[in-house]
């Protein structure tokens, strides 16, 4: 059950995460980083992580930002991509610029976590 109090329908943001999974990895800049997970997990994990980022209860219960990503070697390029596809895929689903663009501000501080090269 997702806050009612938090800025977006759950069952929008669990399209527009559906999407955001498919576009990740299906684009070749970042679909390597992907290779070998399985996709209704990632799926769950994004889902957890955009509903506790959009003000909902923290569903994650997975291993931090830093420790997940540090052997990925990831630079602002991937970062930022992956951010433009998860904004991208919320809006299509419906998502207003205005919580995306909070959205956004809220994952910028995260850069510091996931961009280690």
């Amino acid at each position: 059950m997702v806050d009612n109090n938090m800025p977006a329908d759950a069952d929008a943001v669990s399209r527009g995460v559906t999407l955001f999974v498919g576009r990740m990895t299906g684009d070749p800049k970042l679909a390597w980083a992907f290779e070998g997970f399985d996709q209704a997990g990632l799926q769950r994990h994004a889902f957890a992580f955009v509903v506790a980022a959009l003000g909902g209860p923290d569903l994650y219960l997975g291993r931090g930002m830093r420790e997940v990503h540090a052997s990925l070697k990831l630079r602002n390029e991937h970062f930022d991509t992956a951010v433009d596809h998860l904004l991208e895929s919320l809006r299509e689903v419906g998502i207003s610029d205005g919580v995306t663009s909070d959205l956004a501000a809220r994952l910028e501080p995260l850069r510091r976590q996931i961009v280690t090269a």
